[in-house]
């Protein structure tokens, strides 16, 4: 079966978006993106700025807690990705399993018969904290409380590392798995 989905798991600031453009500019067959970011983005602002109950709230450590409503809606958005899918878009899902292998196994079911390409997408914490505060768009600790954190118990097909390998280079391995 052809590779017909990517999902990036990784931290904060980890280098996941970057690979995802590459592979976008190097895979033969165009690929959606599907970010975890968009999503959190579409929900209405009370449920990601943690004023209401049930969204997504970031802790002044850089933590970050889910609620109900936020676990519905990103059940519906993977079902989404996963119809996407089925009707013929190939995706790059772009993600951060906070609930390490409870967040791969609601992927996994959300993709059930779909073939899935599992990519860990590293970098040590002290980098991506440094790409972090260059963003400034991410509560300060959310790169380093997730470096390592969202990888726990999580299997992988495939595992890049972007401390010190630029986006494009980890972008060609997986490449080269899918095709």
């Amino acid at each position: 079966m052809t590779t017909q989905v990517i999902v990036l798991n990784g931290g904060s600031s980890s280098g996941k978006s970057g690979i995802l453009r590459c592979l976008q500019a190097v895979l033969r067959e165009p690929w959606l993106a599907a970010a975890v970011d968009s999503l959190v983005d579409a929900m209405p602002l009370a449920l990601r700025t943690g004023t209401a109950d049930g969204g997504i709230e970031f802790a002044a450590d850089g933590g970050a807690s889910v609620g109900e409503d936020f676990r519905r809606l990103e059940a519906a958005w993977m079902e989404g990705v996963a119809a996407m899918v089925r009707a013929g878009a190939r995706v790059i899902v772009d993600d951060v399993f906070l609930g390490g292998p409870e967040s791969q196994a609601r992927r996994r079911e959300a993709l059930a018969g779909l073939d899935v390409l599992w990519v860990g997408v590293r970098c040590e914490s002290e980098v991506a904290a440094g790409r972090e505060t260059a963003r400034g768009d991410r509560p300060t600790g959310m790169a380093a409380a997730q470096a390592k954190s969202v990888h726990r118990g999580v299997v992988y097909d495939l595992e890049v590392d972007t401390t010190h390998t630029e986006s494009l280079a980890c972008a060609r391995l997986v490449a080269a798995r899918v095709e």
